[in-house]
């Protein structure tokens, strides 16, 4: 077991004077999080023996403070010593009286056991409680054996009144390499026709933990597979059973595939510094690079040898990839970006020709608003994805693309347009709609090397306006 919990100045005064009144716990996710040897991201206290009121009063010198709900016994206050949030609450009993996630009624219950009060948590792991001044540790449930198994194991049958434990199921797995008993399992087939009941923000919720926090990213899947609540996700579950040709997939199908994929991405050298937004950008493109492949894959004839093939898969691809992401419930910013990541991560496969100047200025500009150094990272996972093949090859071309967008300065940034309209005034010519073509056109001859800068375009722009006639129009009088 790790060493004593290190427990933060500021909230241990808190402890010391709630502990004259009440008897508070740690709870949650950061007992199981101190418990892998990990640092807990934050500190939830549970507190029995003591009233609503007389808790409140007693956390109000700390800082200010956020009565949550009262009918749910939850007090944040805000540290007044380092500005940080801490959750107190009381135990509490929950009665099932509806549909969905919030058909609940909640009524503290300062006199509950620890046992009864952690009995109403999802998973044994997760009911695991700290004394914070002997350091002794509340497991009623067996949440430390399931914990060393990393086996996520359902604390008791109260799991099935909130069908979102499923999808928390999910993310945990994939976070933590965490596997799922059977007989949780079982409980979660039954909960699948419930999943129309949860609330698109609170399914988001999950996805974006699984997309941001991953360590094993597979084993999220795995679990929606074997809960039957793949079938939720059907751009994902169409994965399934979608053949690839052995030779070059040796893996299986498009499912494993896509599974050993999002295991590679996290495997790369960057992974672990990369901020949470494009860890969650690169999961969603990874997962959603071979969406077109079930409505593409054909068996044909190469070579007078049959082969499993998948033309233009990714351009079918990327509207896939955007209708999975409004199913999510997923912020619009994730669009764009991921669609274009989609639609282009076989960018490497054209041949020498993709290399030019040009095409990589295009490739960035197609890549807008995200960029190269993104796209190479879906490139790489994609490559390093078809256990036990591996691809020298590939991840040189990968590699080359990535040293030609540096050295045209379009790693992370799509190219600019150098003319714009200005530059026609100063030339002479009156404001009008032809400006929309001209600066068009002198974008394309831009991207095609013929001008790199603003001196050297507005040379291109006087020979093009003085050859085209299309564009010729005298200039007002002087």
């Amino acid at each position: 077991m790790p060493t004593f919990l290190a427990i933060p100045e500021d909230l241990r005064a808190m402890l010391e004077v709630v502990r004259r009144n009440g008897r508070p716990r740690l709870v949650g996710g950061g007992v199981r999080d101190w418990l892998l040897g990990l640092a807990p991201n934050d500190f939830d206290i549970e507190v029995s023996g003591i009233d609503f009121e007389t808790l409140h009063r007693t956390l109000a010198p700390f800082g200010p403070t956020d009565i949550v709900g009262r009918s749910f016994g939850v007090i944040k206050v805000r540290s007044r010593a380092t500005g940080e949030d801490y959750d107190f609450s009381l135990p509490r009993r929950e009665s099932k009286t509806g549909a969905g996630h919030r058909g609940f009624i909640v009524a503290p219950d300062p006199a509950l056991s620890d046992a009864e009060a952690s009995a109403r948590r999802d998973f044994t792991l997760n009911a695991i409680a700290l004394d914070p001044f002997t350091g002794a540790l509340i497991d009623p449930h067996g949440g430390q054996r399931d914990l060393a198994a990393r086996i996520l194991r359902h604390t008791s049958e109260a799991f099935v009144e909130d069908p979102l434990r499923v999808l928390r199921a999910f993310q945990l797995a994939a976070r933590f390499d965490f596997t799922l008993a059977a007989a949780t399992a079982n409980l979660c087939r039954t909960l699948s026709p419930a999943f129309t009941e949860l609330p698109v923000e609170r399914v988001w919720v999950e996805w974006e933990k699984w997309a941001a926090k991953s360590t094993k990213p597979s084993r999220g899947l795995a679990v929606l597979a074997e809960t039957s609540w793949l079938a939720h996700f059907p751009a994902i579950a169409a994965l399934q059973n979608t053949p690839q040709e052995p030779a070059w997939h040796p893996e299986g199908d498009v499912f494993t595939h896509t599974q050993h994929c999002l295991d590679a991405l996290v495997a790369l050298p960057d992974w672990p510094s990369s901020a949470p937004a494009r860890k969650q950008l690169l999961s969603f493109a990874v997962l959603a690079h071979d969406f077109g492949k079930p409505s593409t894959t054909a068996r044909v004839p190469k070579n007078g040898v049959p082969r499993w093939t998948s033309p233009g898969h990714e351009a079918a691809g990327g509207p896939i990839a955007v209708d999975f992401l409004r199913r999510l419930g997923a912020p619009l910013r994730f669009d764009a970006p991921v669609s274009a990541l989609v639609v282009n991560h076989l960018a490497h496969h054209h041949g020498a020709a993709s290399l030019s100047d040009a095409a990589v200025r295009r490739l960035a500009r197609r890549l807008h608003p995200t960029s190269i150094d993104d796209l190479a990272a879906v490139m790489r996972a994609d490559a390093n994805g078809r256990p036990p093949l591996q691809s020298p090859e590939i991840l040189d071309r990968i590699n080359e693309l990535v040293a030609k967008a540096r050295h045209l300065e379009l790693e992370r940034l799509a190219p600019k347009p150098i003319l714009l309209g200005r530059h026609l005034i100063a030339l002479g010519r009156p404001a009008g709609p032809h400006f929309t073509k001209i600066i068009a056109t002198a974008f394309e001859a831009q991207l095609d090397g013929a001008f790199h800068d603003e001196a050297s375009g507005t040379v291109w722009l006087q020979a093009f306006l003085a050859s085209d006639p299309l564009t010729t129009q005298k200039s007002p009088p002087l």
